[in-house]
C-alpha cells in the first residue's frame, strides 16, 4: 500500500501561515516541531483527512520566488468537501478570496479560491456517485 501522506508548501512565515490554514480554512495543526537555526517541521491538515501540507519556510532566492506560484498560475490542490455551501459562507466570511463564485459541473460543485500567498485551490463537493 502506499499513499501521500504530506505535500510540501513554501511559505514566507510559518505563523503566518498557520494562522491562513487553521484559523481560516480549519485545519488541524498536526504538528509544529522546533528543528533548530529557525526551522520547524510543521504540518497542517484538513479536519478528517489523511494527508497534510508540510508548510517549509522559504529561504533561498528560487525559493522565496516560487512562493504563491507553486503551479505556475494554475490550480495546484484540489480540496474536497461534504458541504461546499458551509465552507464557501465560512471561508468568505473569513476573507478568503474566491476568484469566481461557485459553479455545478459534472464532477460537483466548485469554485477557485487563494491560499494566502495566491496559489490556486479548487473547493470541491463532489457529485453523488462521482
Amino acid at each position: 500500500m502506499s499513499r501521500i501522506g504530506a505535500v510540501s508548501l513554501l511559505v514566507r512565515d510559518y505563523d503566518e501561515a498557520i494562522a491562513f490554514y487553521v484559523g481560516k480554512l480549519g485545519f488541524e495543526l498536526s504538528e509544529n516541531t522546533e528543528m533548530g537555526g529557525g526551522k520547524r517541521w510543521v504540518r497542517v491538515t484538513p479536519k478528517g483527512g489523511d494527508a497534510s501540507l508540510l508548510l517549509a519556510k522559504a529561504t533561498t532566492e528560487a525559493q522565496i520566488a516560487a512562493v504563491g506560484k507553486q503551479a505556475g498560475d494554475r490550480v495546484w490542490l484540489f480540496l474536497e468537501t461534504d458541504d461546499f455551501a458551509r465552507d464557501h459562507a465560512a471561508w468568505t466570511a473569513a476573507g478568503v478570496t474566491f476568484r469566481e463564485a461557485p459553479r455545478h459541473e459534472p464532477y460537483g460543485v466548485v469554485a477557485v479560491f487563494e491560499d494566502l500567498y495566491g496559489n490556486a485551490w479548487d473547493l470541491i463537493e463532489p457529485a453523488k456517485g462521482a
